[in-house]
């Protein structure tokens, strides 16, 4: 399994060539707000793990094990902000409270996550019900 650094890479590696076709070294570094001389290493480490193929000058492409784990980690990220979406976290927080918690969770609390926020989806007076919750406990303080 790649390490949470290695997912932040795979994650935006597959995102930028989802978007654009390619991901080149310096859309990584800016994306992941790191220096170009850290992404060439992790991309040499990804490489050697066979999750992408990197040839100097000429790009990277990601294997079939980097394209699967890239998907999974966009996917898992775009749950868990459906999640706190939904249980009504605030906008502002969503993408840090994401970054803060995706790589601290196991895959079973992640496919728990996503059957409850199915659950919200089959009925949407689920959500309306937690928010009649959620104002009851903001007008009891």
């Amino acid at each position: 399994m790649p390490t949470p650094s290695m997912e932040d890479y795979l994650e935006r590696i597959y995102l930028l060539i989802e978007e654009k076709g390619y991901a080149r070294v310096s859309d990584i570094a800016e994306g992941l707000e790191v220096h170009p001389s850290s992404v060439t290493k992790m991309i040499q480490k990804l490489d050697k793990d066979e999750y992408l193929v990197y040839e100097k000058y000429r790009g990277l492409i990601l294997t079939s094990k980097g394209k699967k784990i890239g998907k999974r980690l966009v996917d898992r990220h775009q749950l868990l902000e459906q999640f706190l979406r939904q249980i009504g976290v605030e906008e502002s927080h969503i993408y840090t409270d994401v970054e803060g918690i995706e790589h601290h969770l196991s895959w079973n609390s992640i496919t728990q996550i996503e059957s409850l926020v199915e659950y919200f989806n089959r009925d949407p007076k689920r959500i309306e019900e937690l928010r009649a919750i959620q104002n009851e406990g903001l007008n009891e303080n």
